[in-house]
């Protein structure tokens, strides 16, 4: 691909599949999570853990869609700074 624009379009540059947060104690958070997950499956039985994990699944739609917006709105932000930047470049220079 010419530009990252090309690759974004053709669907080649895909950054949510790859981002890995860096902060110290995440894969030992993410390890945690999985114990405690399998513990609440053995105490609450298929059934009602099923109808848990429908309920997580929904707050973890509505955490995606808040993180998109939030994505969004940064990225937007970013671009009009930009503009605004090179929009009084000239008058920088006179």
């Amino acid at each position: 691909m010419k530009t990252i624009l090309e690759a974004l379009y053709h669907g080649k540059l895909q950054p949510n599949m790859t981002i890995v947060p860096s902060h110290p104690e995440y894969r030992y958070a993410c390890k945690q999570v999985a114990a405690e997950t399998q513990q609440w499956r053995e105490r609450l039985g298929e059934e009602v853990f099923r109808e848990l994990e429908e309920y997580l699944d929904l707050c973890d739609s509505v955490n995606s869609m808040q993180v998109e917006a939030a994505f969004l709105e940064g990225f937007r932000l970013g671009a009009n700074l930009l503009i605004e930047v090179t929009g009084d470049r000239e008058a920088l220079l006179s």
